[in-house]
């Protein structure tokens, strides 16, 4: 396992600085790698899998949920190794990239695809605790998942990609306490999904849009220009459409669409707040969706329930 002789940096973004230094230097490297020192991804990928279970009528499935949250840290865990892997030319160019351990040269890309098909042996594990159709959805995630890293050099667009892969979650969780029965229903919630993450990650992206520029590679970021803030709001006014008409498909009464206004506020607030230029308010504005992932689960109990 190749590793230079210098410390490993904590990055800004971290969010456990203190845990990341506590940790042996080698180990430290890998807890970066699979980003365990940021969580929001694994969040992120985590709410689209409660909302599925939730809205499927799985309320009483709390064992499953603890499943699906050890199942999200682990792959998402994987998918970032295998992404620094793939991406190390271009994440040794980009500043915000550049001291990764793959990118930098402290860990060798052997070490990583250990350290990826390690990870992806827990997420066996949870595979194992679903239903077999549940198990057949989330298998089907794997070609999305693997295709991912290189749609930033084929298209402008890598952010629509991610919205498919980030978000299997919802079918998994729907698939496994509702079956293959209304998938009107899950088709919008899925829907809405995606546009969520693709509004999400276009936030996320402005942080490295200069960057992106330079070394040649697509977001949506760049090609929304200068209607970036424009681009976020539709996409999120597309989610709360399709996850209006998902709720009134499953529950047909007025009333239920009112449990999903408070995700509809918080989504603006993101909007009206959000400065494309401020590098720390479009990371501030990313990791506000951990708390909306908890309104929308918090709205699909209400209606799956009801």
């Amino acid at each position: 396992m190749a590793e230079m002789e210098t410390a490993p940096v904590i990055v800004a973004d971290s969010q456990h600085r203190g845990l990341m230094r506590l940790l042996p230097p080698a180990w430290r490297d890998y807890a970066s790698l699979a980003r365990l020192d940021r969580p929001i991804g694994w969040w992120l990928l985590f709410w689209p899998c409660a909302w599925g279970l939730l809205l499927g009528g799985g309320e009483r499935r709390w064992a499953m949920l603890g499943w699906l949250l050890l199942g999200s840290v682990a792959m998402r865990g994987a998918g970032c190794v295998y992404n620094d892997i793939v991406d190390a030319d271009i994440d040794a160019r980009v500043a915000r990239t550049a001291l990764r351990p793959v990118a930098c040269g402290r860990v060798s890309k052997k070490a990583a695809w250990v350290w990826t098909i390690a990870l992806c042996l827990i997420g066996l594990v949870v595979l194992l605790q679903l239903r077999w159709q549940a198990q057949v959805v989330a298998l089907g995630s794997l070609a999305l998942v693997a295709a991912y890293p290189f749609m930033k050099r084929i298209t402008g667009w890598p952010q629509a990609w991610l919205g498919l892969v980030f978000t299997w979650g919802a079918p998994v969780g729907w698939v496994e306490v509702a079956g293959f029965d209304h998938l009107g229903v899950l088709g919008l919630l899925y829907a809405g999904c995606w546009g969520w993450c693709m509004g999400y990650d276009t936030i996320y992206a402005c942080q490295d849009r200069e960057d992106d520029a330079v070394v040649g590679i697509g977001s949506s970021a760049l090609s929304f220009g200068a209607h970036v803030r424009a681009g976020v709001a539709g996409l999120y006014g597309l989610s709360i459409a399709c996850w209006a008409g998902a709720f009134w498909l499953w529950r047909p009464d007025p009333l239920v669409l009112l449990a999903l206004a408070p995700m509809a506020l918080h989504l603006l607030w993101q909007v009206g707040t959000f400065n494309p230029d401020d590098g720390d308010n479009a990371l501030a504005r990313f990791r506000s969706n951990r708390g909306a992932g908890l309104l929308l689960a918090l709205a699909c109990w209400v209606v799956g329930n009801a």
